[in-house]
């Protein structure tokens, strides 16, 4: 694996707040975000790197339209009628008097169409959660993903236990300071992407990973947390958005971590991270 930033302390208040809390505190330190480090990844160069479709995720827009008022009917008004010619008599008479033009008609009023009524407000549901239980193994299907978990903590100086590089099954692992798979909050899941000794490893096809696609995380208390793919990304490590990848969230994610971009044989790591973002969306 790589050098990944991960906070540092841990709350003692409770058993999920206390995942939380050890996992989130200190994100912040005096100038900036504290950043904990993941051994690298030893290996040589070759696995898919995910594209610019991949990064940008799915997206969906919807537009209205919009309805046009009746119009008013316009009325005529009657003509006057003229008034008779007097006729002169022997003796003069007074002329008859003129009609008065019959009263013109107002016109009709028109009638306002009826008020459109708003629908009722709808309450937004609360994103799917479930409750605390360790992660036993994963799933993904789409790139012949199937691995035990492994239960990875901290190391002495600070930075994230990681897989073992001599591991002929290179099982992937959940670092137990993150959220339960399903529950509130990033959940992180690490793996490497090759070795020297075995090649290819758990997530060597990590890049290859699409949005949309399944992630299946089977847990201790007999549940399954089924995640959908939001996005696949690579940063290089020296740019690492820490905040993204472990801050709080509104809903239970899950984060899959390993090693890519172009392998440094002085160094003997590659100099880029893949991870792939998803969301929880049913549980089995």
């Amino acid at each position: 694996m790589s050098s990944e930033p991960m906070p540092d302390d841990l709350d003692a208040s409770s058993a999920g707040r206390r995942r939380r809390a050890g996992f989130l505190a200190a994100l912040l330190a005096v100038v900036g975000v504290v950043l904990l480090v993941v051994a690298s990844c030893s290996s040589q160069s070759g696995p898919p790197q995910p594209n610019a479709a991949q990064a940008a995720g799915v997206s969906s827009a919807t537009a209205g339209s919009v309805t046009s008022a009746p119009s008013a009917t316009a009325t005529t008004a009657p003509k006057s009628t003229a008034p008779p010619k007097t006729t002169a008599p022997p003796k003069t008479t007074a002329p008859s008097k003129t009609s008065a033009p019959p009263k013109t008609t107002a016109p009709p009023k028109t009638t306002a169409p009826p008020k459109t009524t708003a629908p009722p407000k709808t309450t937004a549901a609360a994103p799917l959660t479930l409750p605390a239980s360790a992660p036993t193994s994963i799933s993904i299907p789409s790139i012949g993903v199937q691995s035990s978990l492994l239960d990875l903590g901290q190391n002495a100086d600070g930075t994230i236990e990681v897989p073992s590089l001599d591991d002929p099954d290179s099982k992937a692992g959940w670092y137990d300071k993150s959220p339960a798979p399903g529950s509130l909050g990033p959940s992180i899941v690490l793996g490497h992407v090759d070795s020297k000794k075995y090649g290819p490893g758990v997530f060597y096809e990590l890049g290859n990973l699409q949005p949309g696609a399944q992630i299946d995380i089977a847990r201790k208390d007999g549940t399954t947390a089924v995640f959908k793919v939001d996005r696949v990304v690579s940063y290089p490590k020296d740019d690492f958005p820490t905040l993204s990848v472990y801050g709080n969230l509104d809903h239970a994610g899950l984060r899959l971590i390993t090693c890519g971009g172009v392998f440094d044989s002085d160094a003997g790591s590659y100099e880029s991270n893949i991870v792939a973002y998803a969301t929880l969306v049913s549980t089995a």
